[in-house]
């Protein structure tokens, strides 16, 4: 029996639905008080930044058919990635519950039900998507995507249609712009290979993967500093009803979520088969989600700058460390328990992004830490290679 490929139309669809996305509005927000050129030029800038190494993430993943976490294994171990999936379970386990306690709260603005209700309307559907399937969501994703592309499309045109505010500075450097729009790439980055494995053509999967997420994920960071600048409004919600868009607008909203966060949770469950091959990976994705449904109606999530910028300090000294050792180096340590070496480059690589983040550097945080991880990680190697002489 052939084993049923995605195509690269279908990667691109599951990104684009990844990126029309609430929170990556409510971030652009966050840009407003540098002006519009300038949060522009950082929201273009820590998107390239960010996507390059989305995209070498997705390509490893995609040409040795391995989820994120299996690839993973190549410069940690069998046993160190599992200190990577643990960590990459928990985040996505905070992302769905942000990404639903963000909808729900949107859309309890357009529709007054309740945030509790929202929660576990947006929740279902998700759970809906994950046992539906990766593989054949085809049909389903077109209709959805259609939808939001035209209705974002609105959007747009509702939010720029006005005359810029004046706000005040509120200490946002450029460098921190740029961090935090390198950010959001940056957490999808151990998610991606969990798609980019199922492609048929894996290499064009992840450009067009990339390439999707990059161009609407800006377009959504613009919205949403364009709508703090233009409409002098951060709730998404409000701009959309105000506008009249009313029932629009809520699908906007609950559909949005609901096509980004099922890759949160479906990711979870994908990481979790590196834990243990008897997790089910639809039962436990359908898990998270409950998870996330009551983190949703009982914690507090309504500032995530923090939770991005631990994120980052995670993620990019690992990438780092796995873009060096497989395009640069060549090794393979998969059939290794524990990759020491690397796990004390990525120790490394992680506090001296905490020490970045308290620099003003012009193209924030991430691109020096992954040069400084990535240029230790060789010379380690080099060292390790000369001692064995």
């Amino acid at each position: 029996m052939i084993e049923k490929r995605t195509s690269v139309f279908e990667n691109s669809l599951i990104w684009f639905g990844a990126a029309v996305s609430l929170a990556e509005i409510l971030t652009g927000t966050y840009l407003a008080p540098l002006g519009f050129t300038k949060g522009l030029l950082a929201i273009i800038l820590g998107h390239i930044i960010g996507c390059v190494l989305l995209f070498a993430a997705g390509l490893i993943g995609g040409k040795e058919r391995k989820s994120s976490m299996e690839t993973v294994k190549m410069s940690f171990g069998t046993r160190g990635a599992l200190i990577f999936a643990v960590l990459n379970i928990l985040q996505l386990v905070g992302w769905t519950a942000i990404m639903i306690y963000d909808g729900a709260l949107a859309a309890d603005s357009a529709l007054n039900l309740g945030h509790i209700f929202w929660s576990i309307l947006i929740g279902a559907l998700i759970i809906v998507w994950i046992l539906v399937g990766i593989k054949n969501l085809g049909k389903i994703n077109t209709l959805a995507m259609v939808a939001l592309f035209v209705l974002t499309i609105i959007l747009s045109f509702v939010v720029f249609r006005g005359k810029a505010a004046s706000i005040s500075p509120d200490g946002l450097t450029f460098g921190a712009a740029v961090e935090l729009s390198v950010a959001m790439p940056l957490s999808w980055l151990p998610l991606i290979s969990d798609y980019t494995r199922e492609a048929e053509h894996p290499v064009r999967a992840t450009a067009a993967s990339t390439l999707t997420y990059g161009v609407i994920s800006s377009w959504m960071y613009v919205i949403g500093m364009g709508a703090a600048l233009f409409t002098g409004e951060s709730d998404i919600a409000r701009i959309m009803m105000r506008a009249g868009l009313g029932t629009a607008g809520l699908l906007i909203i609950v559909f949005s979520t609901v096509t980004t966060t099922f890759l949160d949770a479906y990711s979870a469950g994908v990481s979790s088969e590196s834990l243990s091959s008897r997790l089910n990976v639809k039962w436990i994705a359908t898990g998270v989600t409950v998870l996330g449904i009551l983190g949703s109606v009982f914690l507090p999530l309504h500032d995530i700058t923090d939770f991005l910028y631990l994120i980052g300090s995670v993620f990019a000294p690992m990438i780092a460390i796995q873009i060096t050792d497989y395009f640069i180096l060549k090794n393979d340590i998969s059939g290794h328990r524990f990759g020491i070496s690397n796990l004390f480059v990525w120790i490394f690589g992680f506090v001296v992004y905490r020490f970045l983040m308290k620099c003003d550097i012009i193209t924030g945080s991430t691109l020096p830490d992954m040069v400084i991880t990535s240029l230790l990680c060789i010379a380690v190697n080099k060292t390790k290679g000369i001692l064995k002489k």
